[in-house]
């Protein structure tokens, strides 16, 4: 993973209802949940859950997928695991590798 792609995720992160979207799409799984359902889980007006779906799929920490008439988003799991290999890394390399 390249810092501005480490970047964009982190910022889709920082803020407290995206993370929260986030977090519950990675206990979904696969499976994933409909935009709609996300909206009526969070209480919030759909165009406002867009705007948040939206930043995460930009970060591609989540992904998109039709199902009939509705949009399923699911976790993004490889991007997920590119981001904290990123952070980890170089974890404890000035200490001789012993955290």
């Amino acid at each position: 993973m390249k810092t501005n792609q480490a970047v964009s995720a982190l910022a889709a992160l920082a803020q407290e209802t995206r993370l929260e979207i986030f977090r519950l799409l990675v206990r979904k799984g696969v499976a994933g949940m409909a935009a709609g359902e996300l909206s009526d889980h969070f209480s919030m007006p759909p165009a406002t859950m867009s705007f948040h779906l939206k930043e995460l799929t930009s970060a591609a920490l989540i992904t998109p997928r039709r199902e009939s008439r509705s949009i399923i988003y699911s976790a993004n799991y490889d991007q997920m695991q590119q981001l904290m290999g990123f952070l980890l890394e170089n974890c404890c390399a000035d200490n001789g590798g012993q955290c």
